[in-house]
């Protein structure tokens, strides 16, 4: 996977956007994303991992970039999972600091600013449901709820304790704690949120949590009956895979 090169040109903020079958929606984020892009920080690189979708998720995102030079798209040869996807995109992104997003923007674009404020004393940022202040606009149902109480207790128990919501898909990193930490990440699919807080820990980084709003899309692309025990077995392994970091 090659990384981009980084000049003194480099935008101040790269946002990184996983896509699976997104056609249905990433339109709409996207059009979201440039209006406050343009109002706000016009120099902002927009990156879309298109992880192997079968749709026109990637087609569209191209013909929106016609007109939108900070906008591109890289595409995976097949589907490898949203956190093979996530460190694809990092690792790829030239900005000072960047932020990763899920496609359907649960979390506005623009509580990346309030992120940036707190990135002045924290070099890896997390988007929080569960501190005071987080605002949840819709909510999820009361299975996913508990499911997410149940993984959440078991991430501070095992991988990173102390941290209120792990999985919250809106984060921001400083670019070299955000390609130290995506360098060593093993997990694919949706835990690899988990790994990304083991590791910043585990390298020293020390990370912050940001209320945020949040709006629960009923389209997600979680499956409540095979992916929660998924989870469960990726936080075991890399437990395991990196006993060694001190």
């Amino acid at each position: 996977m090659s990384r981009a090169s980084t000049t003194k040109q480099d935008p101040e903020l790269s946002i990184v956007i996983p896509a699976f079958n997104e056609v249905d929606r990433i339109g709409a984020s996207l059009d979201k994303v440039k209006a406050f892009c343009q109002a706000q920080r016009p120099e902002t690189e927009v990156l879309v991992v298109d992880d192997g979708s079968v749709d026109r998720t990637a087609a569209l995102v191209v013909e929106m970039a016609k007109d939108w030079p900070q906008l591109k798209v890289l595409q995976l040869e097949r589907n490898r999972g949203k956190g093979f996807a996530t460190r694809a995109g990092v690792l790829a992104a030239t900005g000072k600091w960047i932020l990763c997003s899920d496609a359907d923007l649960s979390t506005p674009i623009d509580f990346v600013e309030p992120m940036l404020e707190a990135g002045q004393t924290h070099p890896v940022v997390i988007g929080s449901r569960s501190i005071p202040g987080a605002q949840i606009a819709r909510r999820q149902p009361l299975h996913r709820v508990f499911m997410g109480r149940v993984f959440n207790w078991f991430v501070r128990t095992l991988a990173a304790p102390g941290c209120a919501d792990s999985q919250c898909g809106f984060k921001l990193y400083r670019r070299d704690a955000g390609r130290d930490i995506f360098e060593g990440l093993t997990v694919d699919g949706f835990a690899f949120d988990v790994e990304v807080l083991f590791l910043a820990h585990r390298l020293g980084y020390a990370v912050a949590e940001v209320a945020v709003e949040w709006h629960n899309d009923e389209r997600s692309k979680v499956s409540v009956l095979l992916d929660p025990a998924r989870m469960f077995v990726d936080v075991l392994r890399l437990r395991w895979r990196h006993r060694n970091l001190s």
